[in-house]
């Protein structure tokens, strides 16, 4: 299939070029420090995948819901009501995939999942599920909770075109002088809106991106 075939077929379809996510936003702080570091690999490398969407770890993610935008935030506010707030430990940065992110998965020791982050994004699987529907591109996002790792983005899909600046710029953000949280309330779940010209590709370039909704969870 040609890009030009691709594209026609990408445009046709319903909800196109539009995806969803279903994101747990961070505290002021580490949201400030995501922003601080994405936008200093810009000014110096150009990488600009991880600083196309705002600072978030994502529960869901570029899913196709083309239908009212009311029937997910129904979904998500059912899926939502009794979940308590957690605490989010940021263990730093650590690679993962191709590129860097804020570690968030964990407990406070580092090695123990945060069982209520992952089920949090599974019930929130579970109540977009039904209202998705397959796109032309790009290949599903499926949620599986034995992968599913909470990160906050640093540095991603940059490194599949350029392998070779990754060790330059890991030194690089190790140096940077930007302070984070240690731990935050994980409270804030928002709905997010984006676009690309072209899922198939490098989206990132032309990523756009809209906030819909914000949900917070109960504190104790």
């Amino acid at each position: 299939m040609t890009t030009a075939d691709s594209n026609e077929r990408f445009a046709q379809a319903p909800g196109d070029p539009y995806r969803y996510g279903v994101y747990l936003r961070p505290d002021p702080v580490t949201c400030t420090a995501v922003t601080a570091v994405t936008s200093q690999l810009r000014a110096q490398y150009g990488l600009v995948s991880a600083g196309a969407f705002p600072p978030h770890a994502t529960l869901v993610g570029s899913r196709h819901l083309p239908g009212p935008v009311e029937e997910t935030i129904d979904a998500v506010t059912r899926a939502v009501a009794d979940v308590p707030a957690f605490t989010v430990h940021n263990a730093g940065v650590r690679r993962q995939g191709v590129g860097l992110v804020y570690d968030v998965h964990h407990l406070a020791d580092g090695i123990t999942p945060n069982t209520a982050f992952v089920d949090l994004a599974a019930r929130i699987d579970t109540a977009v599920a039904p209202l998705e529907t397959p796109a032309p591109n790009p290949s599903g996002n499926p949620f599986d909770a034995d992968t599913f790792q909470a990160h906050l983005s640093l540095l991603s899909h940059d490194m599949y075109e350029r392998p070779d600046l990754f060790a330059e710029v890991e030194e690089y953000v190790s140096g940077l002088p930007v302070p984070f949280s240690d731990s935050f309330p994980g409270d804030t779940v928002t709905l997010y809106r984006t676009r690309s010209d072209d899922w198939t590709g490098r989206w990132w370039q032309t990523l756009t991106w809209e906030h819909v909704y914000t949900w917070r969870l109960r504190h104790h």
